[in-house]
């Protein structure tokens, strides 16, 4: 053997022997040290009889999408050359067209462009990300409510922004403190915030749903200091009762409100998305697309067309019956076991309960770990849903400040398991706080 050979084979036993990381490995990208591993994902690690965590769809129309997969089957000798392909990065004109058909129905939303204007993407998370990605410089701020939804505050940090947090209240984040957050950021970090994000209807993580002066007044600050507003409604149709109209209602020219809508809760988890984009920001967006993954499935977005066009509003009516019977489920539980001193929230739709103990030392993480976990019950830690670093302003005064994460909070899914799991869980969980409290 060639002595450069054998030089090799023995650097390569060694580090096998002594357990060396290769050299690429100590030098891997910033954010890898920065960026924990998302708390949710770690929590499906878990097999717990009584699973409070991700929000996982409990009511799935499997019944209606054999039906939809026996129908493109019957037609792919046609079809297959088309659906099993590559498709345009933006998404099939087909479904596109039948989604702004139903916006403008349900929610009175003004489409100038019709489907130029919407934007298919694998899971709204994947438009979330491609939108920061396209928006955010190093440095550039995005004011959000505290808590917020963590798998939009880590990509923020992750791209290299820095998150502004505002208290939120059990109606949502509150535009004073908004409006506040970006005199202050102009004051004292000399620029003016790129984004403002707010997840409108049955919010996550608390639950809550902004009021329709809230929504109005919010859209009215952006247009008015010339800022993005990121509505993420991902939980629009998820909803008990009457609800205040979209924000992006407020903008028929389509230029101030990026709109974010995902058939995961209104369908089923096929990973799509389907945004309102202002035409200044669809072209860069999508070309950001186009890099993550090229396109999404043409087969997925067959499937879901057929569902938005033919399916969606009788399954949904049936859906909702179920999520309504869990919500109220768990709502009761928390009334009669979880301690009085405590407060959560009661939300209108969607998938969450946020429970907040009076005790601002209680550690939701600690007690999920020793107390909860070992007896069967999972939810999600509230300190997951603040960031990892950023900015802060505070209710009290007009200054900004560090970075505030409080660990008293907890994040408790009624979606995916039955009525009677909740009542069984819940009231396990109850005893188990009224200890702590």
């Amino acid at each position: 053997m060639p002595i450069e050979e054998k030089k090799y084979e023995d650097l390569s036993l060694i580090r096998k022997y002594i357990k060396m990381t290769p050299p690429y490995y100590d030098n891997l990208a910033e954010w890898t040290e920065i960026v924990p591993e998302s708390e949710i994902r770690r929590l499906l690690l878990y097999n717990v009889k009584y699973y409070f965590g991700g929000g996982k769809p409990g009511a799935l129309p499997i019944d209606t999408f054999k039906t939809i997969l026996r129908q493109i089957a019957d037609n792919l000798d046609i079809s297959g050359i088309d659906i099993l392909n590559y498709g345009p990065t933006s998404g099939l004109l087909s479904l596109k067209k039948v989604l702004v058909e139903r916006m403008k129905r349900i929610d009175g939303i003004e489409i100038p462009r019709g489907p130029d204007d919407i934007a298919i993407t694998t899971g709204s998370q994947q438009m979330l990300y491609a939108l920061l990605d396209t928006l955010i410089r190093p440095k550039d701020v995005i004011v959000m409510a505290r808590p917020s939804y963590l798998g939009f505050v880590v990509p923020v940090t992750k791209l290299g922004g820095n998150v502004l947090t505002v208290p939120s209240d059990m109606d949502g984040l509150i535009p004073e403190h908004v409006e506040k957050a970006i005199n202050v950021c102009k004051r004292e970090l000399k620029r003016t915030p790129k984004a403002i994000y707010v997840v409108s209807d049955s919010d996550n993580p608390k639950g809550t749903t902004l009021p329709e002066k809230r929504r109005k007044a919010l859209f009215d600050i952006a247009v008015q200091n010339e800022i993005l507003l990121i509505e993420d409604a991902a939980y629009r149709e998820i909803q008990f009762g009457k609800i205040p109209p979209p924000i992006k209602k407020y903008d028929p020219e389509n230029k101030w409100v990026a709109y974010l809508r995902t058939s995961s809760k209104e369908a089923a988890v096929l990973r799509l998305g389907y945004s309102i984009l202002p035409e200044e920001i669809m072209t860069p967006v999508i070309k950001d697309k186009g890099y993550l993954d090229l396109c999404t499935s043409s087969f997925t977005q067959r499937m879901l067309e057929i569902y938005y066009k033919h399916h969606i509003d009788n399954v949904l009516a049936d859906n909702l019956k179920i999520y309504k019977k869990r919500r109220d489920a768990m709502k009761k539980m928390i009334d009669t076991y979880f301690p009085s001193n405590g407060f959560s929230s009661t939300p209108t739709g969607g998938f969450f309960f946020w429970f907040q103990m009076e005790k601002e030392s209680f550690d939701s993480g600690k007690f999920m770990q020793d107390k909860a976990i070992p007896n069967d019950v999972l939810y999600v830690p509230g300190k997951a849903f603040y960031p990892i670093k950023g900015y802060s302003i505070n209710a009290g005064d007009s200054k900004l400040h560090g970075n505030r994460i409080k660990t008293n909070g907890m994040r408790i899914s009624f979606s995916f398991v039955s009525s009677q799991m909740i009542l069984e869980g819940m009231e396990i969980l109850g005893k188990l706080l009224q200890k702590e409290a």
